[in-house]
């Protein structure tokens, strides 16, 4: 990126010799955008990866249902709980030092997590991975912020987006080839293990071509706020854990406690924020962030989005699997289509007629909402749906891709770069917990639905999921018509 040279107490000190020595151009950011976009796959893999893998776990650990839960879990709810925190580290520290050591954590947490003789090391093991993805993630954006402009920086962050969809198609297929193939009798392991010899190339590579970024004076001096951090932190692991194990546990009354308890923080944090704020301290997300324009509305439309992302592959792969009895691996690879089209479209939208790029993200959630609901009208039989359901698939991708790449490039593409790590960890935070709200409230639809129906079976888990994807079709409806209300004021 071009930059008028600073000179004063601003300026930033010279860079660490494991750095790059001067700061990465658009086309010289090449070698970074893909190695922060590998780091950003591999990260999204262990999301999804885990699944497939659960029941080999299980039986070969003698784990519980709820130790299960919290393998599958613990890496969802730490990642969650920390993001905003990794991404104030980045803004401190040098987003790329910070993102070189959450990697560094990520990949030794894996190798402990393949090498767990025990259900109780692996799940504090995946808490440890967990950790080291919220603090390698959001480090991401603000490297695309900070070392992009223009179009260059658009067409990185449509590359963003793609790799977020593939990557969760990616993980379910990867997991059931790795478990199926059982290499060297190492059954369920090599799902973790596989990271560990990527994560040491990307650290090899990363010191040589991750910018120094650091910050400015003014930057180190902004404090941590850690009474926010705490409030904040405490706000989102009543909401996630909640939402992670309250299926499995049947909705107990802690579970709504926690929720209750969830909104009361968040309403805590938000209240001290503003007095914060306004006594001129430095508040954990920035208010000019938040009232940004357009930063509203793009956070309810990347919710939306991965709330019905979440749940239409969560229910989807319910009903594959257990009413149609598919393999791991040919339930992962089903969603292939609905993957490759989102990513297709995450990359070149941009060069779409210039006529259509204000109706893109209304006109994608309206798509969507038209997908869901076919691939629920052609799987209410019971049947397998024949070649119109990969059609419905990629109607899928596409409508997603419209909601979720051009509200992201939108919001950021104007974010100044002082604000990129508040702004990255903020809609990281979003798009995560838009996940597991997502899975929450319509995998504990469809489950429902399944138990209400009567004797297992094909059909049976064809209507719960048919009507699992009619509320999925209402919430992409309320998405588009949420994100038209603003123009016509």
């Amino acid at each position: 990126m071009t930059t008028t040279p600073k000179t004063g107490p601003d300026s930033a000190p010279a860079p660490s010799p494991a750095f790059s020595k001067a700061p990465a151009t658009d086309n010289g950011s090449r070698p970074l955008l893909a190695l922060v976009l590998a780091a950003q796959f591999m990260a999204l893999l262990d999301v999804f990866i885990v699944n497939v893998a659960a029941p080999t776990i299980g039986a070969e650990l003698h784990a519980s249902g709820a130790d299960l839960q919290l393998v599958i879990a613990g890496y969802t709810i730490t990642y969650s709980v920390l993001l905003i925190t990794g991404a104030r580290l980045g803004d401190r520290l040098g987003h790329g030092r910070v993102h070189l050591a959450g990697l560094a954590l990520f990949t030794a947490a894996s190798l402990a997590c393949g090498l767990a003789q025990g259900a109780t090391e692996l799940i504090v093991f995946r808490l440890v991975q967990g950790a080291g993805s919220a603090v390698m993630i959001p480090q991401v954006l603000s490297l695309i912020q900070r070392n992009f402009t223009g179009e260059a920086r658009v067409k990185a962050l449509g590359a963003y987006s793609a790799v977020i969809a593939v990557g969760a198609a990616a993980g379910q297929v990867v997991g059931g080839v790795l478990v199926s193939a059982d290499l060297f009798g190492t059954s369920w392991r090599p799902v973790f293990l596989v990271n560990v010899p990527v994560g040491l190339v990307l650290l090899a590579v990363g010191g040589r071509v991750l910018p120094a970024g650091d910050p400015s004076g003014r930057e180190r001096a902004r404090a941590l706020d850690l009474p926010g951090l705490l409030l904040l932190g405490a706000a989102v692991s009543l909401l996630t854990v909640p939402l992670v194990l309250g299926q499995e546990e049947d909705w107990p009354l802690w579970s709504w406690l926690s929720l209750g308890s969830a909104v009361v923080l968040f309403t805590l944090f938000c209240r001290y924020e503003s007095r914060l704020a306004r006594r001129g301290g430095a508040a954990l997300i920035a208010p000019r962030v938040l009232s940004h324009p357009g930063m509203g509305l793009a956070v309810f439309r990347i919710l939306a989005v991965m709330a019905v992302n979440g749940g239409f592959l969560f229910a989807l792969t319910l009903h594959v699997q257990g009413g149609l009895g598919y393999s791991a691996l040919r339930a992962g690879l089903s969603f292939a289509p609905t993957a490759v089209v989102f990513g297709l479209v995450g990359l070149t939208w941009r060069n779409w007629p210039a006529t259509w790029q204000r109706l893109l993200v209304p006109a994608g959630f309206l798509l969507t909402a038209l997908s869901v609901l076919g691939i629920g009208l052609v799987l209410k039989g019971g049947d397998g749906g024949g070649a119109l359901l990969y059609v419905a698939y990629a109607g899928v991708g596409v409508g997603l891709a419209l909601g979720f790449s051009p509200t992201l490039t939108r919001a950021l593409a104007t974010v100044r770069p002082e604000d990129a790590a508040d702004a990255s960890g903020l809609l990281a935070t979003v798009a995560q917990l838009g996940q597991l709200i997502g899975v929450a409230a319509f995998g504990t639809l469809f489950l429902n639905r399944f138990e209400s129906l009567g004797a297992p079976g094909a059909y049976t888990s064809a209507k719960a999921l048919s009507e699992c994807m009619y509320a999925l079709a209402a919430t992409a409806t309320v998405a588009a018509v949420a994100g038209l209300v603003p123009r016509r004021r």
